[in-house]
């Protein structure tokens, strides 16, 4: 499955496991990279540039591929962690949310590539402009946080790669092989995905959240935090419900931000307590019915692809 994404970043197959805070650590990361995609370390937690480092050599220790590390912006001081990804000459810097631009020109003239998540062709073509080496394009399906126009990720991605001519990731409703197949056939390189790779066995989530995500169907999730601007899905739960009536009621911002706290992702991501929490998932739960290992995904995913494509070249 040769693309540019597989030529670019070095892996053999065009899948690149999402950042997934709290959870992507370097045993799911080099699962992946392992198995030919393209894993991710997130930094939610490692905020000390020195854990980070230690993070980057724990995942080199256990695989000898490529595998980026994912920023979500405007939750920490990016400056001193990113200096230790360039430092320690990670393959691929990923980054979602805020502006990427002054990080973008940080990472010039260093021997890595860029990836921005996006959500629609105008933020797609203001990443390019900046500098962007990839784009991740995530659709109304997708989990956590998702553009603010409720726009699908079948329509999506076209426009996306009419939009830019820089490398597209599709994201959003992914989570086996039909979906990387059909991703293709949409003009994307590849495919990122996030909740399929929390219900793994090499994810640092809660096993209680992993059994959620494989007993969900599509309607057991549903959009929080839309009143904010930052629309996200999030599997369903008492405390996903009060949020979004607190929101319906016109709550203070500040009690917002208490309500979609970090902390409170925790309490279900790490501790497993999901109705006193919330917790990201995409619709395609309903696609997912069993937790395995990160190399097991993959391998069913590219299995599945490639018996699709045979059935299509059957039509002709």
């Amino acid at each position: 499955m040769k693309t540019r994404v597989t030529e670019m970043l070095g892996i053999r197959y065009p899948i690149v496991q999402g950042g997934l805070a709290r959870v992507a650590y370097a045993e799911l990361a080099a699962a992946v990279s392992n198995a030919g995609g393209l894993g991710q370390i997130n930094t939610v937690g490692l905020t000390e540039p020195e854990a980070l480092r230690a993070e980057i050599r724990r995942c080199r220790g256990m695989t000898p591929h490529p595998f980026a590390v994912n920023f979500p912006l405007g939750r920490m001081d990016v400056a001193p962690l990113l200096d230790v990804v360039l430092e320690e000459g990670v393959a691929c810097v990923a980054f979602t949310a805020g502006n990427p631009a002054p990080w973008l020109k940080r990472c010039e003239g260093y021997p890595i590539h860029t990836l921005v998540l996006t959500a629609g062709p105008e933020l797609a073509k203001k990443a390019e402009a900046a500098g962007a080496h990839m784009v991740a394009t995530v659709g109304y399906e997708g989990g956590g946080h998702i553009g603010r126009g409720d726009e699908t990720t079948l329509v999506m991605v076209p426009r996306v790669v009419d939009a830019v001519k820089i490398p597209v990731l599709a994201s959003g409703g992914i989570a086996d092989g039909r979906g990387l197949l059909a991703a293709l056939a949409l003009g994307a390189e590849g495919v990122e995905m996030g909740t399929r790779f929390v219900a793994t066995i090499e994810a640092q989530a809660h096993a209680a959240y992993k059994a959620a995500l494989a007993a969900a169907r599509p309607e057991d999730t549903m959009i929080i935090k839309r009143s904010m601007g930052q629309p996200g899905r999030a599997l369903a739960s008492a405390h996903a419900r009060h949020i979004v009536a607190r929101e319906a009621a016109g709550a203070e911002k500040d009690e917002l931000l208490e309500l979609v706290s970090g902390a409170r992702n925790a309490v279900g991501a790490t501790d497993g307590d999901l109705e006193s929490a919330y917790v990201w998932a995409g619709q395609c739960v309903g696609l997912i019915d069993e937790v395995l290992p990160a190399g097991e995904v993959i391998r069913r995913m590219v299995a599945e692809a490639e018996a699709g494509l045979a059935r299509l070249s059957a039509l002709r």
